[in-house]
Parts: C-alpha cells; sequence; structure tokens
C-alpha cells in the first residue's frame, strides 16, 4: 500500500524536484501476424498495434490527470520485425510504414522493435532486414531500431560490428538535413533484455507474453535535491544510504503507475525499470548527482567510482520498492539529453574515452554522443566493438547511440530538440582502426561465459 505520508513527499518531489514517469511501454506480440506477404504481414501488423494500443494513451493521460504524476511518453515495443518477417517476400520497410502509421492512429510518441538479433550469426532475412534499417528510420517519424550484436554467450558478430558501422554512417546521410536524426533512433546491443520500456533499444522479447505494460522511472532531479540536503562532509557511506532511499520513493511511485495502468487495460504488468533517466532540463541531471558528491566537473577523477556507487545504490533502493524490476535498471548517461554532461563536455572534462570507462559501471553505454560526420564507418564499428566488449566481459547491458552528424566538426554544436536536447560534436580517436575491423568473424565468448 501507498501511505499518506508517501504520497506527500510524492506530490513534493514532481511539483519542485521534475519527478515524472519517463514511460509507459505497451509489449505487443506480433508472431501470429506472420505471413509470407509483406503487404498482407505490414496490414495485420498494423491492424494488431491499433487494436492492442487503442486506450493505452487516454489511460496514461487519466492516470496523470487523478495523480498528478507527469507522464512524459506512452510507447509501443513489438516483436523483433526481422523475426516476424522472415518468411515474407518484399521490402521490411512496408513494415516500417505500418508502425509509423500505427503511431499516429494511437496517438504514442515511439514504437521501438524495428529490431535484429544476430549476436551469432545471420539469416538470410536479417541480412535484408539490417541493410532496410537507414531507409526505414529516414522515411519514419517515430519507428525505433536495434540490433544486438553480441551477447556474454556468443562472443561478438564482428560482421555484424561492421555492418552497423556502415548502417549508422548511412542513416546520417539520409537524414543529412536534419543533422543524422535518424541515428538517434537506433541503438547497437550487446545483451539487449528483452523487457526495456525505454526507447531507442525498446523490443518485445521472444519468451515476453501477449502483451505486457512496462514502466520506465526518471527522477535524476529527485536524486540531486535528496544529496544537496545532506552535510558536504558526509561519508559515503551516507551518501549511498541517501540514494538507496530516494530510489526508493522514486520506484514506488513507478509501481503506483504500472499497476493502475495494468488494471486499466486488463494487460499484465511486466517490470518497472529503475534507470535514471536524464532530460535537457537543468536540475535534471546524472552529471549533477556526480559533481555533488565532491567532483568539480563530471568526468574529473572519481568519476567513475561515483558513478558505480550511483548505479549501485539506484538498484538497491528500487529492488525494496518493487518484486518486478526489470529492464536496463541503472544510471543513464546520454550525453546531448543531459545538461551537466554537456556542460562537462564543452569544458573539456568529458571525453569519448572517459565515457566509456564510465559504462563500465552503469547502463546503458555510449549514448547520443555527437561525432564528426566525416568519421569514417570503421571507426565507428570499432567503438561498437570496444562498448560491446565491455558488456560481454562483465555480463552486463551496454550499447552505442551515436551519432556523425553531416558536415559537423569538433567544435560545432547540434540541436536536436525535444528530450534528445543539444550536444558539442566530440573528438574521436584519429588513429585507424580499418584492418581490425576488415578481419571479420567472432570475438570467441569469454571462458567465464561456461557456467552451465
Amino acid at each position: 500500500m501507498i501511505n499518506t505520508y508517501e504520497i506527500l513527499e510524492t506530490i513534493k518531489m514532481i511539483s519542485s524536484e521534475s519527478l515524472d514517469i519517463r514511460t509507459i511501454t505497451m509489449g505487443i506480440s506480433l508472431r501470429d501476424c506472420a505471413h509470407n506477404d509483406m503487404d498482407e504481414l505490414a496490414k495485420r501488423i498494423y491492424d494488431k498495434i491499433t487494436r492492442k494500443a487503442e486506450k493505452l494513451v487516454k489511460t496514461g493521460e487519466d492516470i496523470e490527470k487523478e495523480y498528478g504524476i507527469p507522464i512524459t511518453n506512452k510507447r509501443i515495443s513489438v516483436t523483433p520485425i526481422s523475426i516476424i518477417g522472415e518468411a515474407a517476400n518484399g521490402d521490411y520497410v512496408k513494415i516500417a510504414r505500418a508502425m509509423d502509421r500505427a503511431t499516429e492512429t494511437t496517438g504514442v510518441d515511439f514504437i521501438g522493435g524495428y529490431t535484429a538479433l544476430v549476436h551469432k550469426g545471420y539469416t538470410d532475412g536479417d541480412r535484408r532486414f539490417v541493410d532496410s534499417i537507414p531507409e526505414a528510420l529516414s522515411e519514419t517519424e517515430r519507428v525505433c531500431a536495434s540490433v544486438n550484436i553480441a551477447t556474454t554467450k556468443a562472443g561478438i558478430n564482428m560482421y555484424a560490428v561492421a555492418q552497423m558501422g556502415q548502417v549508422i554512417k548511412k542513416s546520417a546521410e539520409l537524414t543529412a538535413k536534419e543533422d543524422g536524426i535518424a541515428c538517434a533512433k537506433l541503438v547497437v546491443f550487446c545483451n539487449a533484455p528483452e523487457d526495456n520500456p525505454f526507447m531507442a533499444g525498446a523490443f518485445h522479447g521472444i519468451g515476453e507474453p501477449e502483451c505486457v505494460i512496462n514502466v520506465g522511472v526518471s527522477g535524476p532531479g529527485v536524486m540531486h535535491n535528496a544529496l544537496k540536503k545532506i552535510s558536504k562532509d558526509a561519508d559515503f557511506t551516507e551518501v549511498a544510504e541517501t540514494i538507496k532511499k530516494t530510489a526508493f520513493k522514486i520506484t514506488r511511485v513507478g509501481q503506483l503507475v504500472a499497476n493502475e495502468a495494468s488494471r486499466r487495460l486488463g494487460v499484465t504488468f511486466g517490470i518497472v525499470d529503475l534507470s535514471l533517466a536524464p532530460t535537457p532540463a537543468i536540475g535534471d541531471s546524472i552529471a549533477n548527482i556526480i559533481e555533488d558528491m565532491g567532483l568539480e566537473r563530471c568526468g574529473a577523477p572519481g568519476t567513475t567510482a561515483a558513478l558505480a556507487m550511483l548505479n549501485d545504490a539506484v538498484k538497491k533502493g528500487g529492488t525494496m520498492a518493487s518484486s518486478q524490476v526489470g529492464g536496463l535498471s541503472g544510471a543513464f548517461i546520454p550525453v546531448s539529453e543531459d545538461s551537466g554532461m554537456v556542460e562537462a563536455v564543452k569544458a573539456g572534462a568529458l571525453s569519448l574515452e572517459k565515457l566509456e570507462a564510465m559504462t563500465c559501471v552503469c547502463f546503458v553505454g555510449l549514448d547520443m554522443i555527437a561525432i564528426p560526420g566525416d568519421t569514417p564507418d570503421y571507426t565507428i564499428a570499432a567503438i561498437i566493438a570496444d562498448e560491446a566488449a565491455i558488456g560481454m566481459i562483465n555480463n552486463k547491458t551496454t550499447a552505442v547511440r551515436i551519432i556523425p552528424v553531416p558536415g559537423k566538426k569538433v567544435g560545432d554544436f547540434v540541436q536536436f530538440g525535444g528530450l534528445l536536447g543539444s550536444s558539442p560534436i566530440m573528438a574521436v580517436n584519429k588513429f585507424s582502426s580499418k584492418a581490425f575491423i576488415a578481419r571479420g568473424g567472432r570475438i570467441p565468448a569469454p571462458i567465464h561465459s561456461l557456467r552451465n
């Protein structure tokens, strides 16, 4: 039960500390839509999405009004399209267009699941599907794509890594007039979770129910304010305890919204994702939380240790608040979406290499990073490989969402708008990885993957 004290605390967090529910995401299985004709398949997919999600947006709005809890996005995730479309003849982009039309009909903000799982190799359908991603993302507004190229059990598919470098470059070029915005809707994963409610990486896993509600909470502003209230001389035991207690409160709000949405829609409650998801708003920043711990700027020596503690304490507090925790559940560090991260980059405190080190201890990876438009595809592929290696060896989810902005160079600034924010163009190591990426093959799974 939610008691009166918790309700009053929640009201304060919403009114003055930027607490919101980042997303209610409805996962929908498309396994019964399969057909060998692409046009018929696209029609079936559109029909099922619009039928299942018909009341999603209104339900979210009703909960907002009744409880006073802002819900920033209402979203949909679906079964990986590369699987559903495997037997169909024709162009996968037809499905992307049908998904986009479904978002217009239902009124949701984004739809995820234009996805392929190729961590151990390609099927013929996978190859066709991955080739379609740049066109699909450039022709649609709300469709999000993801590709899982590695797992701890399978190793890293280096052929897929090389191809994703090319896919990202082409996606940027096809949306050059919008500063490569298609790349902001594309995530390359290692160990992708099947119940992630956050875009652009959400998809409805094969092991998931017919239809499910997953909720992603937010709350960096609440955490920032909680740390400001304790003494600057407080030791890290007290800091960790403060983070843990605050994460508990934030997660309780997510649990309430998830239960209500599930009950009203008559859909299974899946998980609450505990992730601290920042926004471009001042004070709603993971970087600011790190700086609250005594660092002059996010990126200074000590940043990785601070982030490790934050990530761990958030998980500990959240798991006490809900028995159905899943998704990614950690601290996100997207550069363009976090005003404090942007300031740290501008000050020279935060580099691509430091961000990579930080992803060893948090979720989800190198996220919303703008780089020079002339960065070669093999360099982008090598960045993906590095991040996948961190995830594979450490048995955790990592990802890359990187944007080579056409026509931009280091020192320039790019505006993406909305929750995607804005960012300086970050420098990339100039030394070549071309011969490394050209090797192809598969980097084998680590020895500790043999746990059976």
